[in-house]
């Protein structure tokens, strides 16, 4: 018997994403500090919390695979926070105008019954087209991003701010790498694509 899958995550683009392998899911909020430790590097900040995130599902469930994932956008070697609002969200993108940003995304599966995880970290870079301030200015005000770390939603209005994306797996810019996953889950012992199988004839 398959193991359930449990998405540590209240995000409605990770739940939507998760979807795309057509396996039933269960999903909660992880409710964790996000602060990253004393001279924690971005990869290990991602790292970490992924796998804390997987890990708090032993408060909801007795079994199942969990999935956790966290996101950080570096530029310039620091860690890019929410903007929160417009003023701070054109001061990203203008900075970011012709340069490259690097999104680190964690993904750890973890087996509450076997208490193991896996836990990986996906890069994925973004160009940046080289912007005006009134383009900028029309974006903020056109898609409201504050509560996005880089100031855009790529699966919206936000691919226009772009001259190329670089990475294995577009889904990862989004929060959720699907490409790694189903090869983590295959790890344990969950093939996705047999499945399909399973669920067709159910």
């Amino acid at each position: 018997m398959k193991p359930t899958l449990i998405l540590a995550s209240s995000s409605p683009f990770r739940q939507q994403l998760l979807t795309k392998l057509n396996l039933p899911f269960e999903s909660f909020s992880p409710d964790i500090d996000e602060s990253a430790l004393e001279n924690e590097t971005p990869s290990q900040l991602v790292k970490r919390l992924s796998e804390q995130k997987a890990r708090v599902a032993v408060e909801h469930f007795t079994n199942g695979l969990v999935i956790g994932s966290d996101q950080v956008a570096v530029f310039n070697n620091k860690i890019l926070g929410k903007p929160h609002n417009k003023e701070n969200a054109v001061a990203q993108l203008s900075a970011f105008s012709g340069h490259t940003v690097r999104f680190l995304t964690g993904l750890s599966v973890f087996d509450i019954e076997s208490n193991n995880a896996i836990t990986t970290v996906v890069p994925f870079d973004v160009t940046f087209r080289t912007l005006t301030l009134e383009q900028i200015g029309a974006y903020c005000d056109a898609e409201q991003p504050y509560n996005c770390a880089g100031s855009f939603k790529s699966e919206g209005l936000g691919i226009c701010l772009f001259d190329k994306l670089s990475g294995d797996d577009p889904n990862t810019l989004i929060g959720l790498p699907l490409i790694t996953l189903t090869k983590v889950l295959a790890e344990f012992g969950v093939d996705v694509l047999t499945l399909q199988h399973e669920m067709s004839t159910r």
